[in-house]
């Protein structure tokens, strides 16, 4: 499995992955997904270079509706010969510290016939030089407490658990835990 920067060589598979049911949003769901397809029907060239954004533009649309400043990131798609899953980083330019609508450096999120490969373990651990290039002394990463695949992901790259907390209401207002790897 390699990382690969979201193009239109990969963008069938990206697709397909949406069809049959998958999100690459962990917090929207069904409803990001919905989103993506239209955007990518509307414009597959555009689509591909939102997944970009080191320049900051826009906004984000949050579970409950409301819209919040994008902070500078991008995706990459895990693929094996086929598209495996995505993962992104996240941050603020000189500091570690992320708004509150943002609750960690990275997300990441495999499809369904593509888990327990290790897939997830890699992507993170490829994307954390990445984000040591962006000047980042160590990222914080959040999961579900009952999400015990992704613990042990971030754990096996070095993730040290920092606490349980309450999301922002307008992130659903549920538990989460908190990791941190120091890089």
């Amino acid at each position: 499995m390699q990382l690969v920067t979201p193009s239109r060589d990969y963008l069938a598979g990206f697709v397909d992955a949406l069809e049959r049911g998958w999100s690459p949003d962990n917090v929207r769901g069904a409803v990001a997904a919905r989103e993506q397809l239209a955007r990518i029907a509307e414009d597959s060239d555009a689509f591909i270079v939102s997944l970009v954004d080191r320049e900051v533009t826009g906004t984000v649309t949050l579970p409950d509706g409301s819209q919040a400043r994008r902070i500078p990131g991008y995706r990459r798609w895990m693929w094996d010969g086929e598209f495996c899953g995505t993962i992104g980083l996240r941050w603020q330019p000189g500091t570690e510290a992320l708004p509150p609508h943002c609750l960690g450096h990275i997300g990441y999120t495999v499809v369904p016939w593509k888990r327990r490969r290790g897939y997830a373990t890699q992507a993170l651990r490829d994307i954390l030089s990445d984000a040591r290039t962006e000047g980042l002394r160590y990222v914080e990463i959040t999961t579900r407490p009952d999400n015990v695949a992704s613990q042990k992901v971030i754990e096996a790259n070095r993730g040290v658990f920092v606490e349980e907390f309450a999301t922002p209401p307008a992130l659903g207002g549920h538990r989460e835990y908190r990791y941190r790897v120091e890089l």
